[in-house]
């Protein structure tokens, strides 16, 4: 391709609303332009990007045995409204109109459209199992959409969702896309690394997320060196203190703290670590009135038919959570250690300033687990190991010292791992202790089992001509957020790095005067065509610019080798080359150039 017959639009600042090094590289560099918030052209340099990308998912899931087809992006209300997700998907779901006033949606995900898919085709065990998987554009209306294509409203997505006859035929398929999942990001060129996750709303019985490394991921990740273990932080176990609590040796006291309020301003006040706090939280949260029947709501805006005469009223609870100052409350194992307690509660939130006066007659920042026999009290399982403590002591101004559970206060109700990991953590296999990395989240694979075929009736007949509900796994790809990734994790301070494998060119002919010297043109023409010929991307910068301004370009938009071809080095009958990351050029004859470059690329 030559840059004259090809569009290369690169800028030399980022607008002042790109915040990641990948926005504003991609911005830049030409790869996007935006329409709206969170919309995004994806531009000739960029798309050349994208599609590489595609061919590579597209190429594994193929060899994987899923099976490609293309599903409606507008969808019918009817189907999610069978499922229970219409009304409690929330507003992240675009939802219109057709002329004739009936409802649809911009698919955000697909589980309903497949779903109806199989229970329409899908007659016999001896058509299963199936995996069927598409690549498209899909639309989930972010409340705050930033960091460009990492968090868009409209996006690529390669979704896969397969159909069983038992569940060892699902997990099966399961281990099936974890390692094709692994081969495409190894075959993108980049660092990953896949980890257990939380399977959030979508459900099911398990699920692996799949992360691009890099220092300004938002998701946390805690792995084991020494061994496999890996997992989100959502989700990594923490071990419960090998340790017996230590034997009372203080008196309790009750030590004035004026002003203090946080872990940090005590333990600076009273000289003592963060680690001998305990921090004691109040939350809140509703669960169904008791006379209704017990319904396991997709969240709590569900809306719950009650018999006549009952009262739909939900009835508000509240709890103290206990945790070492140090630490820090995991909101999703609280919620599901919460569930285990009251199954129908859905979520909570932490008390408001008036709740917490209300219900413990005290000021925040200065709460302790005295005298609240009134409420349930869930304590993480390192507070269990806590001696000769400080905590509030319910009364503003004040906390007490010296206090240990069963002299001075009661044990928690219930005790179970409520906080996160911190590095240094036994890892939960035993196998050493684990340490923390940032990711960003582009691949999710997870173990749906029941939950929409069950909604949706998608059976088919097993052997003996009975009807039975299919097993389901869903896997996803963010086809354009990984483009984002890989530039989070491959740039430097004059622009993107990008593997081989998904720059957009291969190499690039930087020939200076090329317009003004006959021989450098007919130079450059020449190693074009045997690049082209040789089946190498080329791109040549046949523009009259100087050679700064060409290095720069070709730099910034990631092409990783250059050919700099000059009246002097050919005088002497050699080119320039230079890997995009190299700290120094090298000199190569004209005729070795190709054969060079394609031992760059094997390697």
């Amino acid at each position: 391709m030559r840059v004259s017959q090809f569009f290369l639009s690169t800028q030399k600042e980022a607008p002042a609303e790109a915040e990641l090094p990948s926005h504003k590289l991609m911005l830049r560099a030409g790869y996007i332009r935006k329409l709206a918030s969170g919309l995004y052209t994806w531009m000739p340099l960029g798309l050349r990007v994208l599609r590489k990308v595609e061919a590579v998912v597209r190429e594994e899931m193929n060899r994987s045995g899923a099976i490609e087809l293309l599903m409606p992006a507008v969808q019918p209300a009817e189907l999610w409204q069978e499922t229970g997700r219409w009304d409690v998907f929330g507003p992240q779901m675009l939802k219109i109109k057709d002329r004739h006033d009936n409802q649809f949606c911009f698919g955000p995900t697909h589980e309903e459209v497949i779903t109806d898919i199989a229970r329409r085709e899908v007659k016999s065990y001896r058509q299963l199992p199936l995996n069927f998987y598409q690549i498209q554009t899909k639309f989930r209306d972010e409340v705050r959409p930033r960091f460009g294509v990492m968090r868009a409203r409209e996006f690529v997505m390669k979704d896969a969702y397969s159909f069983h006859a038992s569940f060892d035929s699902l997990e099966q398929t399961y281990e099936v896309m974890y390692r094709t999942y692994s081969t495409i990001f190894s075959q993108l060129g980049l660092k990953f690394r896949a980890v257990r996750a939380d399977t959030g709303a979508i459900g099911g019985s398990g699920s692996h997320e799949f992360h691009v490394l890099a220092d300004s991921g938002e998701d946390a990740l805690a792995f084991c060196p020494d061994s496999d273990y890996a997992a989100n932080v959502e989700l990594a176990e923490a071990i419960a203190p090998k340790m017996p609590r230590a034997a009372a040796k203080a008196e309790m006291q009750k030590i004035a703290t004026p002003g203090k309020k946080s872990i940090e301003e005590v333990a600076e006040f009273l000289k003592v670590p963060e680690q001998k706090i305990l921090k004691t939280l109040l939350i809140k949260f509703e669960t169904p009135p008791s006379g209704l029947p017990t319904v396991k709501a997709a969240s709590r805006n569900d809306v719950i038919a009650a018999p006549h005469g009952v009262s739909t009223k939900a009835t508000t609870n509240f709890c103290l959570v206990l945790i070492r100052g140090d630490h820090q409350i995991n909101e999703i194992k609280l919620t599901n250690q919460l569930k285990t307690i009251w199954p129908n509660m859905q979520s909570f939130e932490w008390a408001s300033e008036e709740n917490i006066e209300t219900q413990l007659k005290c000021r925040p920042g200065y709460i302790g687990p005295f005298g609240h026999r009134h409420l349930p009290i869930i304590a993480d399982l390192s507070v269990q190991a806590m001696s000769d403590f400080v905590c509030g002591a319910n009364e503003a101004g004040y906390h007490f010292t010296g206090v240990n559970f069963g002299r001075d206060l009661h044990e928690p109700t219930t005790i179970a791992d409520i906080r996160n990991v911190v590095a240094g953590d036994p890892s939960p296999d035993g196998k050493g202790t684990l340490e923390l990395c940032r990711g960003i989240e582009v691949g999710h694979i997870f173990q749906l089992r029941t939950k929409y075929s069950e909604a949706l009736k998608a059976t088919y007949l097993d052997e003996n001509g009975q009807a039975q509900v299919m097993e389901m796994g869903c896997y996803g790809i963010g086809v354009s957020r990984i483009v984002a990734a890989a530039i989070e994790q491959n740039h430097d301070e004059r622009g993107i790095t990008l593997p081989p494998q998904m720059a957009p060119f291969a190499v690039a002919i930087a020939p200076i005067g090329i317009r003004k010297n006959e021989t450098v043109r007919v130079a450059a023409e020449q190693l074009y065509a045997e690049f082209a010929a040789a089946g190498i991307e080329v791109l040549l910068d046949d523009r009259d610019e100087r050679p700064g301004v060409m290095f720069a370009d070709l730099e910034l938009i990631g092409i990783p080798h250059r050919i700099v071809i000059g009246e002097r080095g050919l005088k002497d009958g050699t080119v320039e080359y230079k890997g995009r990351s190299d700290a120094e050029a090298q000199q190569f004859t004209l005729q070795d150039a190709v054969k060079l470059v394609q031992l760059k690329l094997c390697a």
